[in-house]
């Protein structure tokens, strides 16, 4: 329906409209923020070795990096869905815009790692309002299902494309310049979308029922924080110190406070009854799990490549276009077969090529610094995504009420970045703990001097493997390299297994939770699917057959 200002509600479609005014402008634009918000997100992927050399970083703060981005983006996703309903779309994803260009320029003049991440929680931030204020506005202007699956597979492909061009966009500022000319091109582009989400963006609301959750808001927030900073501070601080395990502690409480406050909000930001559909339960559950193998393994590419074998940024660029390149190559593929194969039987081949390629990258050896051995695992790894990014958003849209598309768009967007933050913040504890205990094990029987071992070993208790690692030739500790090197090797090695076993986990789950689940299937001409009471009183859509 189509109010006189030209705000477009999100009722649901009209019999027989082919395709609502304003289509094509809405989904170019969302397209292009979720694809800023995306090179927002990949950018330090190339650049972890520059952070370390110019910033003076160690291990964790490295991690921080990409878990401030993306832990603002979890924080504050469901509330930014909310804030959609009620006052629009397009403002929001407009305002994430301006945030990201605002973050992106305190990253550009960080004189220290800490403004670094200062910079990319505010980018953070407004991505967190960007990809579901774009996602939901491109269903509020689509007719069928096989609109619906084409919109959502180009939106995931753009998402894609941008994080396959940032890490080659940071790379190639690093070989001209300075990495902080990447940030300066990512404040451009921010604004030109910005522009253009004003431009062309089709305004859209749902503000029945919906108001914001505050207390909901910040038991997530602090129980989320609180946890993800004792999993990456952990394995540099240690385990069982007071902070890490405060942090759990009082992370665990504020979330299951989170869960007591959503079951008895009026109006809650998580409906927890969206669960008792089957469909849309285990799509949300693969989401975090292969989210985080993939994410995990990209971000344990890029240590590896930078800290670890201080390769060249723009190498880094080149083997992220094979890791994220196949989701916006195969748009048109993975548009047809959403709609002519089970959503099962796609997100299980996914995630199973995504569990081979992390398992050969378990494979490989840390001195070769050649590119080859990456082909072929971060092709599988790139294929699997193309395959499960676009599946899991649609069954998840797909298997509830239109009036809860802002939610069910918020929770899955949400579900999926947690798993994105995760996946650093597991690979990161899982490869610098290992990593750690392989270099404090080995370093006596190493035959080193006294004075350099004695050296390395306070270096690496200050900064890890890692730290020692990056040592320049004759520095004291400086020949406790190699040994620092096939730690890092082999703790990285253990990461890549840890992602790899996730991803065989989402495929399980996905090949056994999804039977007898009708998903939605678009033939040329139908209106979205109509939908019914499922057994669970809950509305579930009707399966649509050619």
């Amino acid at each position: 329906m189509t109010l006189d200002n030209g705000t477009t509600t999100s009722q649901g479609p009209t019999a027989g409209a082919a395709r609502t005014p304003g289509y094509a402008g809405t989904l170019a634009a969302a397209c292009g923020a979720v694809f800023v918000a995306q090179v927002a997100n990949a950018l330090p992927a190339s650049l972890n070795g520059l952070f370390q050399e110019d910033l003076h970083t160690h291990g964790s703060q490295l991690t921080w990096v990409t878990a401030a981005f993306m832990i603002a983006v979890v924080c504050f996703e469901f509330t930014f869905g909310v804030l959609g309903d009620l006052f629009g779309r397009r403002r929001l994803v407009a305002a994430g815009t301006g945030l990201v260009a605002a973050g992106s320029a305190v990253s550009a003049v960080a004189p220290s790692v800490q403004v670094l991440w200062i910079g990319a929680a505010v980018s953070g931030l407004g991505a967190g309002a960007m990809f579901p204020g774009s996602l939901t506005a491109i269903m509020a202007v689509t007719r069928t299902a096989r609109q619906r699956a084409h919109a959502v597979a180009v939106w995931s492909g753009f998402l894609s494309a941008g994080a396959a061009v940032s890490p080659l966009l940071g790379g190639m500022f690093a070989g001209i310049g300075s990495w902080r000319g990447s940030f300066w091109v990512l404040v451009g582009l921010a604004l030109v979308s910005m522009v253009l989400t004003l431009t062309l963006v089709t305004e859209s609301k749902a503000p029945a029922g919906r108001r914001l959750d505050v207390p909901g808001q910040i038991t997530f927030a602090a129980g989320l924080i609180l946890v993800l900073y004792g999993a990456v501070e952990g394995p540099e601080s240690g385990w069982t110190t007071l902070p890490v395990l405060l942090a759990f502690a009082l992370g665990g409480c504020f979330l299951a406070g989170f869960v007591v406050v959503e079951l008895g909000a009026e109006s809650p930001i998580f409906d927890l009854k969206l669960f008792r559909n089957r469909a849309f339960t285990v799509s949300s559950v693969v989401a975090v799990i292969g989210m985080l193998a993939f994410l995990g393994a990209c971000f344990a590419t890029s240590m590896w490549l930078g800290p670890v074998q201080h390769q060249d940024p723009i190498r880094v660029g080149i083997l992220f276009l094979l890791l994220q390149g196949p989701a916006f190559l195969l748009i048109p593929v993975v548009s047809r077969l959403l709609h002519r194969v089970a959503a099962s039987w796609l997100l299980t081949t996914g995630f199973a090529l995504m569990a081979v390629g992390c398992l050969l990258f378990t494979r490989l050896d840390v001195t070769d610094q050649g590119l080859g051995a990456f082909v072929t695992p971060a092709l599988l790894i790139g294929v699997g995504f193309a395959l499960t990014v676009s599946s899991v958003t649609a069954v998840a849209l797909n298997s509830v009420h239109p009036h809860l598309a802002g939610m069910a768009s918020a929770t899955t967007n949400m579900l999926r970045d947690l798993g994105f933050a995760l996946g650093p913040v597991v690979v990161g504890a899982v490869a610098l703990s290992n990593a750690g205990t392989a270099f404090t094990a080995n370093l006596p029987g190493a035959g080193l001097s006294v004075g350099q071992a004695t050296a390395a070993r306070g270096i690496a208790e200050a900064g890890g493997p890692i730290a020692v690692n990056s040592l320049p030739p004759g520095a004291p500790g400086s020949a406790a390299h190699a040994l620092a090197l096939d730690a890092l090797g082999s703790g990285f090695g253990t990461a890549f297994l840890v992602c790899g076993v996730a991803a065989a986990v989402a495929a399980a789950l996905t090949a056994f939770g999804m039977i007898g689940v009708h998903t939605l299937r678009a033939a040329g001409h139908e209106e979205a699917a109509p939908l019914t009471a499922g057994r669970d009183g809950l509305p579930e859509a009707a399966p649509i057959t050619p």
